[in-house]
């Protein structure tokens, strides 16, 4: 499948200009009400507050240029990096849809005797349908569905830690203001959840340095990575759906 991108916000024309400005709109406040100031009392010393008048006028006009160019410099740069940004989203998002296939359901995909796009195509079929399945249980369901012996290890911490971190450079990079709030959002919370289960694992852990409560660390880590799991599943689909699962290029 190939990997849409993102849609661009929808341009508001000067109003999408300020509402990105470089310049803090309380300057254009401070000066637009001196210049109001300046026209009610220009009765009083008409010479003075018209220079000034015609000042503050030209600066606003200069500054607003000035401003002008510089959003749209930033916009023309974003278009540029945009493309691959959104490869890199669908990248990790295809890696985290695979990684938590095999390690929280222990998918073994049948593979058949063809061609290797072919054997890749089916497998990803087989990935997919797994997860929108495991989306549809219950969470006492998909907590039996959970396959403990390789969700609850050091290994899998280490991956899943991994997988959060490049997230967050992600919606951290320099250009994440131009890219799709909702994305974000997403994003952000994807990060959240793949933490939290970051934590239950941890805490699933624990079962071994207190045996003696051991089911009581068990019970909770399961419970809680039952439900942090469902909700990556619900925003890894999603954003399946949305174009954001793609393999890594091959060079």
């Amino acid at each position: 499948m190939e990997q849409v991108q993102s849609p661009a916000p929808p341009s508001k024309g000067w109003l999408d200009v300020l509402g990105r400005s470089e310049i803090p709109l309380a300057v254009y406040g401070v000066i637009f009400s001196t210049m109001a100031v300046l026209w009610v009392f220009q009765s009083l010393h008409p010479d003075v507050t018209l220079g000034f008048f015609t000042e503050l006028l030209g600066a606003a006009f200069t500054l607003f240029i000035i401003d002008t160019l510089l959003v749209r410099s930033k916009v023309k740069r974003w278009k540029i990096v945009q493309e691959h940004v959104d490869y890199l989203i669908a990248r990790d998002v295809n890696r985290l849809r695979d990684g938590l296939a095999m390690r929280a359901f222990g998918f073994d995909p049948v593979i058949k005797a063809g061609r290797s796009e072919d054997q890749l195509h089916a497998v990803r079929e087989q990935r997919a349908a797994l997860l929108s399945a495991m989306e549809a249980k219950s969470l006492d369901e998909l907590g039996a569905a959970l396959s403990t012996k390789s969700l609850f290890t050091e290994n899998t911490y280490a991956y899943l830690d991994e997988k959060a971190n490049a997230l967050w450079n992600i919606f951290n990079m320099r250009y994440s203001e131009y890219m799709d709030p909702e994305l974000v959002a997403t994003l952000i919370r994807l990060h959240t959840h793949i933490k939290d289960l970051c934590g239950h694992i941890r805490q699933h852990g624990r079962a071994a340095a207190f045996p003696e409560d051991a089911e009581y660390y068990q019970t909770i880590g399961l419970q809680g990575a039952r439900l942090s799991v469902l909700e990556i599943l619900k925003m890894v689909n999603d954003l399946k759906q949305q174009g954001y699962s793609r393999e890594a290029l091959k060079y």
